[in-house]
């Protein structure tokens, strides 16, 4: 089935185009601009929130980094990035789920300058952003993965998420989180999908 990748390099796309680099699947690309094509029609009826990014898989839609990292590690078996036990799924989905849950929610709302009193704590699903923090630091202390020692699909989610909120300090750099990521970078994949998003960056203006 044919696949097809709609994005901007400046955007969580980052994220899927690893993904598709993981899974070695060929892609057809498709670059929007944020406040033209990407809320044109044409882009609305693939994804009505008007965001990047999406896949395009055959007839069948999927957005949302989390569901396409998802989705392409079942769609593409052969790559090997989907759990194969019990203990692996049960790792998976419930970090794959923080990740896109408490992790996502707690970076956006300390990023805007918004922390919970007690009392709102209870009504929020990511409770606290320290909390959150360390609750993944003490996780990766003991995991050299999300699945333990095998890479999966739920790194490249949960890994872009602390490689990028370590790079632009969203995240605090912790000794685990300098591991993690490192081991990351170090993937052929990550290196390509890096090197294609960095060579579709706009060139920034300098400073005089």
């Amino acid at each position: 089935m044919a696949l097809t990748f709609y994005t901007n390099p400046m955007s969580r796309g980052q994220i899927a185009r690893w993904m598709l680099e993981e899974v070695g699947a060929p892609y057809e690309q498709i670059l929007l601009d944020y406040g033209t094509t990407m809320k044109a029609d044409d882009y609305l009826a693939i994804n009505p929130m008007g965001k990047v990014p999406a896949i395009k898989h055959g007839d069948k839609v999927i957005t949302e980094c989390a569901a396409i990292c998802a989705y392409l590690a079942e769609a593409f078996p052969e790559a090997g990035l989907a759990p194969i036990s019990d203990e692996e799924r049960a790792d998976y989905y419930r970090w794959m789920f923080f990740g896109a849950g408490p992790l996502e929610s707690a970076v956006t709302m300390n990023s805007l300058g918004w922390s919970p009193d007690e009392e709102q704590e209870r009504m929020v699903g990511f409770g606290d952003y320290d909390r959150v923090v360390d609750v993944l630091d003490t996780y990766f202390k003991s995991h050299e993965y999300v699945c333990g020692e095998r890479f999966t699909a739920a790194d490249v989610y949960v890994g872009a998420h602390i490689d990028w909120g370590m790079a632009f300090g969203s995240l605090p750099e912790r000794d685990s989180f300098n591991a993690y990521a490192g081991r990351l970078r170090d993937r052929a994949p990550y290196k390509r999908a890096k090197a294609i998003d960095m060579e579709l960056m706009p060139e920034q203006p300098t400073a005089e």
